[in-house]
Formats: C-alpha cells, structure tokens, sequence
C-alpha cells in the first residue's frame, strides 16, 4: 500500500530539510514505486507510491484540485462507474481512483465520504480556509495516524514517521497495552500518548489548533431484506459475494489468495474463478498460499485445501510449518512500532515473502471475517432476541423448541441465555465474561479493569434489533483487529477482504437471522447459495475448533528460550506483568493444564515488542517511558535481570490458572 505523510507547522515556518530528510529515509523502504512531495509555506505534503491497478500507475499525487485543495489518498475505489455517472467532471474509466474522489470532493465536500465505497485512507489539505480534513473508510483496513499540539499537526499511514516529531519523551499508552490483553484496542488508540488514529466511518477536521471529529456513515438498522423464497436470498447472496470478490481483484497483476482448506477462503478462490475468465477489471492470474502440519492430526488442513486445487486444475504454494515456531519469543526485525498478533513463525514468513517475489504478487485475499459475520457461531441467541424484542411470542415459542433438540437442552436454559444478553454485566452470574489473564499485575488490573472488560457488550431491548446489536459488536471487533495490522517494509503487499465488503456487510446485516443461521445449518445461507461453486466436502464440513496438541510441544520445543526470556522482562519491570504466575501459567501449559493459550502468544508478543523499543533510542531521537519509567538500554539495564522462580528455583507460585486433568490442551483456530 502506498504511505502518506503530512506536516503543518501551526507558526506558519517550513519544515527543517533535516527533519523531511529523515521522514523521507523512513518512508522509502516502504513504497518501490517513487513518490512526490507538495510543498507551500508551512504545509509539506509526502506520497510514496505502492501500485496494484492499471489506472493506479496514472496518479499524480498529491493532487492539486483547480480550487486549491490537495488531496493524498490511499486507497481503492470500488463503485468507481457509479461516480463518474453522477459527476459533471469529464472523468473516464481510465481515470485513477483519485482523480475521482478529488472531483467528489470539489462537487459535494466532505458530504462525499459517504459515497465512497472501498478501502481509503484520505487527508485533504484546503488552503482556502485553512483546515485539515483526515477520513477513513467504514471498515478500517487502512491506517491513518496524527498528533496535535500547540506547534504542529503530524498525519501518516504509518507509525514509524510520527515518532520522529514527539521530542525526547515518547509516552506508551497503558489503555493500548490494556486492550491488547482483553480483545484488541480500541481503534482511535495507538501505543503511544500522544498519537491518536482516525476511527472507521469516521473524519477529522483541524482548523488551526481546533478539532472537530465526526461520524459520516453507518449501518441503518432499519434496513430489511425481504424475499418470498430462500432461492431469492440465495441468489441475492451469490450477486453480492461476487461483487465483493470481483471489486478485489481488480490488480493489474497476478492476486495470491490464502487457501486454508475453511469456509471462507474456499469460498473466495472458487468465487474468483467464476469471476476471471473474460472479465477485463480484473486479474488474469489467481494463485493460492495454503499452510500445513502433518505432524498435528487435528490440524491437516492438506485433505480439504487439495480438493478446491482439484476443482481449480491447480496447485498452489504449499507451506509446512510443523518444524516452526508457535510462540514469537524474540524480535528478529529490530525496531517494531507496534506489537504483532501474529504468531507466523519466520520460516513460514520468509517461504511466503519468497513466493510473493517470484510471482509479482502486491495484492493478498484473506478470509478475515466471513466466520464472524455470516453465521459462523451457530448460537440461536440473536435470532430468539429479535422474537423477544419484537414480542413474536408465538414464532419465539417455535424456535425455542426447534433449538432445544438441536443443542439438546432444555428451551428454557435457551431463554434464560437469551435474556441474560440484555442484563447487566453485574447482575449476570456465570456469564460469558472472562476474568483478566491470571499473569497480569494486580494493580495494572485494577487500573484498567473497563478496559479488560469492554469485550462483553450488553445488548439493548428496545431500538435495532438485538441480531443487528450483535453484527455491530462482531463487526466493531474486527475493526479493532483491523486496526492492530501494520505494514511491514520486508513484506510489501496490499491485504484485501472480500468478507468486509460494506455492500456485502449491508445485505447480510439486513436479512433476517434464520436464513443465516438454523438448528443443524451453520451458515445456511451462505452454504446453499454456494453449493455447486465450493466443492462439497468444504460446504459440509465441521467447523474447525480443535484438541490441538500444538501448543504444548510448542511450549516443551521452546522452553530454553522462554526460561531466558522470563529472567529478563521488559513488561515485568514495567508493573504490567508478574513473571511467576505467567511462569506458573507456562508450566501448566506444558503438562497439558488448560490455560488462554492465544493470550500468552499476545503476552510473548508484548514483551517482544517492548523490547525492540528498548534498543529503539539508538534509532528514534528521544526515548520511550511508561508511567515515568524509561525504556532506554541504560536505564532498564538495571531491572531487566531480577531472579524469577522457574523450574530450578524450586516453590514456584501457582499462577491461579483453572485446572483440567493432564492431557490436551484446547486451541482454537480460526
């Protein structure tokens, strides 16, 4: 994806050519394609291009509009031919993406976001009046990042730049380490005080030292999707997946698609081959990625992923990643401007780097959220909350029943959960909620206990229903995810999801829950309407949630590095984490105990990333604190080694952790 980078001295002076200097040294690795610079008094403008489309290579930007404003925009534009039919400019379908979006802009303002459709990233510079106006797409797959304050405005779509303008003191955010541990952070948050990101949906206006922020879109929960038949709502879902897909691969060479074996990515690979031959918008060349274990019988993913190769007449890219690394638990890339979610062990990341060399790929499709948003979770609870909300007593009486035999429960255990998701937290008893993670220090909990908690949102009776209440959570959850992605300069490619295309969000949100989800049909709809597209043996399927033995040969392959690792922790020092009962916690790991497994990889990630910053004085002019402790090699030098009880230092503490009987330990893969 290109990178974007402004600056607006506020005392109306230049930028220093030494600063700009460096900005641009750290925004080259990141864009092979060149860039161009605006600059006028005290605004300088940088785009780095990163191109993926035919009409990408004709951009010149930033864009001067014949009205002055400047326009920098990192994005796609999906319902491009909409908009050139509703322009007066004399556009074409030659036209590059800005090129169009400046016209919408100069016709009808900031009002145009909302026609928008795609995933963007835009600042618009208007000299005229002076303000700055910075906009994100309704989904948030691409960044957009600022800082205020009294002397400058600072804006990017990549950290790495911002650091450079906070002076000697660069604050980490305790919020953002916080959501780190719960679900993820919230997306106006960054890891650092200071830094603040532009949320989906969302623009920010900054008239001198004034700002404004405001929401320009959202779902309308009145919105319904009505057909006679479930032939029609299949049809229907077939035209707007397509569409979805179609919108994705527009490249102007060959797309790499992730092929997991799952639902979802099947389902993207079998859609594009449809789409492909003889559509002249799109790629001329789908190849596919799919990772594999044959040493875990529960994660074989080969079977499945070898059947949509079948159907295709071609063979992907296969990576075994048996022999890597579950648990990062060292930074290998030096400096990181944010933690990494992902556990992708580095072979398996320089094998797909590799790939992506070979074949020209820039463009990546990725499964991300078809689970979450079209029935994945065969939970009645939403569709039973619509009934209650909207006081069908009769179909509700229906549905509980037909429930009850398919969950083998008692329909009045299935009431009681559905009304449970309209109570307060604090009056639900044995709910859904999950403690904090037993290894976090008591006194981080305390401080940020809304925080730990936000995950487990309550759901209103009265206003949208209590289905579209849902999708908005899974939806807001994933933006949050969304917003924990960062680009990496060693692994240039632009990642696209055809599962959070906002048409497609759209119909799914407004058709009724029992055509997406019934007893013994997960994902019903999806699964009928693409039957005879997706090979069988995908569309029926058990969803795939293991006993995986992963994680504890993960532990056991690993345990020298994390006895060093837990003699020497940044996070520890720091009063987030207390090393003996993570400790205690990793042990029982390995003897097979149950334990939040995916949050230990985000703990191992945290350390990693505090340590990179550690070093990171050497390489950012200032040095990062927590909570008036500095991070810098010297000062943390002192407090990094203190003794920690492993399994040579005997009486080590329990950690606190539920216990289960030796054996297996649960891993669920998504």
């Amino acid at each position: 994806m290109p990178v974007i980078f402004g600056r607006w001295n506020l005392d109306g002076q230049p930028a220093e050519n030494r600063y700009m200097e460096k900005v641009r040294s750290t925004l080259d690795p990141y864009s092979p394609d060149g860039g161009r610079a605006y600059s006028n008094g005290a605004v300088t403008i940088l785009y780095h291009a990163f191109h993926t489309t035919r009409e990408s290579r004709l951009e010149l930007q930033p864009l001067v509009t014949r009205t002055g404003a400047v326009l920098a925009w990192d994005g796609r534009l999906d319902n491009r031919d909409d908009l050139i039919a509703q322009l007066k400019e004399p556009l074409s379908r030659e036209s590059a993406d800005v090129s169009i979006v400046a016209s919408a802009y100069e016709q009808w303002g900031t009002q145009c976001l909302a026609k928008l459709v795609g995933d963007w990233a835009l600042s618009i510079w208007n000299p005229n009046d002076r303000s700055l106006t910075l906009a994100k797409d309704p989904i948030g797959p691409r960044h957009l990042y600022y800082t205020l304050d009294k002397n400058e405005v600072t804006w990017s779509t990549i950290l790495d730049p911002l650091l450079l303008s906070m002076g000697r003191s660069i604050e980490l955010n305790e919020k953002y380490i916080a959501g780190w541990f719960s679900s993820f952070p919230d997306t106006h948050l960054t890891p650092y005080a200071g830094v603040q990101s532009v949320p989906p949906s969302t623009f920010l206006r900054i008239e001198g030292r004034t700002q404004t922020i405001q929401k320009y879109w959202n779902f309308n929960p009145e919105k319904r999707i009505s057909h006679r038949t479930d032939a029609e709502y299949e049809e229907h879902f077939r035209a707007v997946f397509a569409e979805s897909v179609r919108r994705r691969l527009r490249s102007d060479a060959p797309v790499l698609a992730e092929l997991s074996g799952g639902m979802d990515s099947s389902s993207i690979v079998c859609m594009a081959d449809t789409l492909m031959p003889g559509a002249s918008s799109t790629a001329t060349q789908l190849d596919t990625l799919s990772y594999y274990d044959n040493s875990e019988p529960n994660w074989n993913e080969q079977p499945y992923f070898a059947k949509v190769e079948e159907k295709r007449g071609r063979t992907g890219c296969h990576v075994d990643i048996s022999d890597d690394e579950l648990f990062q638990v060292h930074s290998e890339s030096g400096f990181a401007a944010a933690p990494s979610h992902s556990n992708r062990a580095s072979k398996a990341r320089r094998q797909f780097a590799a790939y992506l060399s070979l074949k020209g790929h820039r463009v990546v499709l990725s499964g991300l959220g078809g689970d979450e948003v079209s029935g994945g979770v065969p939970s009645p609870i939403p569709e039973l909350g619509d009934l209650l909300a909207t006081r069908q007593f009769r179909a509700l009486t229906h549905q509980l029943m037909a429930w009850a035999l398919d969950k083998r429960k008692p329909w009045f255990h299935l009431l009681y959960e559905t009304c449970q998701g309209f109570l307060p937290r604090a009056l639900v008893v044995n709910g859904n909620t999950q403690c904090p993670r037993t290894w976090l220090q008591s006194a981080f909990v305390e401080r940020n206990l809304p925080v730990l908690f936000e995950h487990d949102p309550r759901l209103k009776l009265f206003g949208p229903l209590p289905s579209f209440q849902e999708n908005l959570n899974a939806l807001d959850l994933l933006r949050k995810q969304l917003a924990c992605e960062s680009l990496s300069p060693d692994l240039l490619y632009e990642r696209r999801y055809p599962f959070l295309d906002r048409d497609l969000l759209e119909f799914i949100f407004a058709t009724p829950r029992g055509q997406l989800v019934r007893p013994g049909q997960r994902r019903s709809l999806m699964r009928r309407a693409l039957a005879g597209i997706v090979p069988d043996e995908i569309l029926n399927r058990k969803r795939k949630a293991y006993a995986s033995r992963a994680p504890v040969f993960a532990i056991s392959k690993q345990w020298p590095a994390l006895i060093e690792l837990a003699h020497q922790m940044v996070s520890a020092s720091l009063g987030i984490v207390d090393r003996d009962a993570l400790w205690g916690s990793i042990e029982k790991a390995k003897k097979g105990y149950e334990i939040p497994i995916v949050f230990l990889a985000r703990t191992l990630a945290v350390e990693c990333w505090l340590e990179s910053l550690r070093g990171a004085s050497l390489m950012i002019p200032g040095q990062f604190k927590f909570r008036n402790q500095w991070l810098g090699p010297e000062e943390m030098g002192n407090v990094t080694n203190q003794p920690v009880q492993t399994p040579t230092s005997p009486g080590a503490r329990n950690s606190g952790t539920k216990e289960r009987s030796p054996g297996t330990a649960k891993c669920l893969l998504s």
